[in-house]
Parts: C-alpha cells; structure tokens; sequence
C-alpha cells in the first residue's frame, strides 16, 4: 500500500506541474486560436525574476513565509508586462494571416526571447532553494518528500477553480465564450474583442511565467528552461483538446500517473510515456480527450 501511494503522490506532483505549465498554452488557443511557441520563454522568464527576486529577498533578511507571494508577484509583473505587449504591439496585426505564419511569429518571438534572457542574466545557472526547504517534509511509509509538493499541487488546484470561475460564473467569463464562438458577431454586438485577447494574452503568459517562478526552487534555472515545457505543454494540450480547461486537467493528471508508475515501476519508459499516451489518445480521438465546439459555417 505505501508503494502505491508514493506513486500516487509523485504522481499527482508532477500532474500538478504539468496543469500549471499548460494552462496559458490551452487558454490563449481557446480564445484567440494561436499556437503560442513562446510559452516556453514565459515559463523561463518566470523562473529568472523569481530567482531574482528570492535572490534579493534572502540577502535582506526578509520573512521567508512571504516569499511565496513574492514568488507570485515576480511571475504576474513578468507575464503581464511583456505578454500585453508583445500582443499590442506585434500579434495583434496578424490575426487574419494564416495560423501557420502565427506559429512560425511565435516561434521567432521564442527565440528572441531566449536570446534576451542571456543577455539579461547571463549563462551561468541560478540556484534558489530556500523557498523549497523553508516548507519543511512530510513522510510516506519510508519516503520523505518535501511540503512544497503540497503547495504546487494546491496552486494547481486554485489556478484551476479560479478560472473555471471566471470562465463560468462571470460578465467577463460569458464574453470571453461568445468572443472563442464568434469573434466578429462579438464585436458586431459591443464587445471589446482587442480587450479581451489582450487581457487573455497577458493572463496565460502571466500562468506560464507561475509556472516557472514555483519551480524554479526545485530546479537549476539554466539557459534553454523553456524548451523542454513548451514540448511537453503542446502534448499535454494536445490531448486534452486544444482550447478545453478540462481536458488539460484530464490530461496533466493521467500523464502525471503514467509516468510515476513508470519511474518506479519500468524506468526505461519514462523519457517517451507522455508522448506515447498523446499518440494513444489521438489515435482514437484525434481532437483530443474535450475539443471545444466549433462555430457552424454557412
């Protein structure tokens, strides 16, 4: 019983990683139906004003229990002042091209990033691991593992209520739906549609740089972070359905099980598992486990 709950819970940890790092993946397609290659950066932005900022916030001696809201604050600042940007001023006059040559923008937009991250904090990695060890540990049977598994599964959890909240219960969640339906009817009848993908384009940017902020005390923050989330958030996003909330829930957590049971079950299968459920999944339903409904066309 202990062994299986030590997969449960490695399991559930990494499920939680995975939802969080493809949460803005699957929201910026749902509503503005961009493939956004430069989520990967977001995620490495966040991990570098993260270990920034607790660089600075241990060196002064400030409390170590708020640094986990520094953590959050360094992560909003950083997806939320760059995405808003990028889609004002570069993104935001390519919505009637192709979705190829958005992608292929994108994918540039990522690289540049990627350069501009070295240039900024230099190639030399970042160790940051008060905030992880502050928390303390907790034991299962003969395993010990830290209480920060506890928080990155509980962020999971309020990140995704939060936005099944606002998506269902509020003026602004409504909107958001009519505009991922129909964005000119949308318009045609009052709505913002500009607002509305800015907003959106700054909030899974702002997800994606979280994602990185909470794990870079778990974590080397190196060069080239982003390269490796924005490969598995594609497959995570990807099966659940491009666009679904609910799917890259489904999703993160069924990869998450699959490939704890591997590590201590078949090791040699944990470098592919994910990819193999995503060929799994895609080969009996090739929209993925949820796919939003599509607007008829007459």
């Amino acid at each position: 019983m202990s062994q299986i709950m030590i997969v449960l819970v490695d399991g559930l940890n990494y499920s939680a990683w995975l939802f969080l790092s493809a949460v803005g993946l699957t929201l910026i397609y749902g509503v503005m139906k961009i493939v956004n290659v430069a989520h990967g950066s977001f995620y490495a932005l966040g991990a570098y004003m993260a270990a920034s900022v607790i660089g600075i916030w241990t060196a002064n001696g400030y409390p170590p229990y708020l640094s986990y809201l520094a953590l959050l604050g360094a992560a909003i600042v950083g997806g939320f002042v760059v995405g808003p940007l990028l889609e004002r001023f570069l993104l935001r006059y390519q919505y009637e091209k192709d979705e190829v040559v958005i992608l292929l923008i994108t994918y540039a937009l990522f690289l540049v990033m990627e350069d501009a991250l070295k240039l900024v904090w230099g190639v030399d990695p970042y160790f940051i691991s008060e905030p992880y060890e502050y928390l303390g540990n907790f034991s299962i049977g003969d395993m010990s593992y830290p209480n920060y598994y506890l928080l990155m599964l509980g962020l999971a959890l309020i990140v995704g209520l939060v936005l099944t909240v606002v998506l269902n219960k509020t003026r602004f969640g409504r909107m958001l739906i009519s505009v991922i339906h129909d964005r000119e009817i949308s318009a045609a009848m009052g709505i913002d549609v500009k607002k509305i993908f800015i907003l959106t384009f700054g909030v899974g940017c702002s997800l994606a740089a979280i994602a990185g902020a909470f794990t870079a005390p778990t974590i080397s923050v190196t060069p080239g972070l982003g390269v490796e989330v924005i490969v598995l958030s594609f497959a995570v996003v990807v099966t659940g359905g491009l666009g679904s909330l609910p799917g890259v829930a489904l999703a993160a957590f069924i990869m998450g099980l699959v490939r704890a049971f591997c590590i201590h079950y078949a090791p040699q299968l944990e470098l592919f598992v994910i990819f193999s459920v995503m060929a799994l999944v895609l080969a009996f339903r090739p929209r993925g486990l949820f796919s939003l409904a599509e607007a008829r066309k007459i």
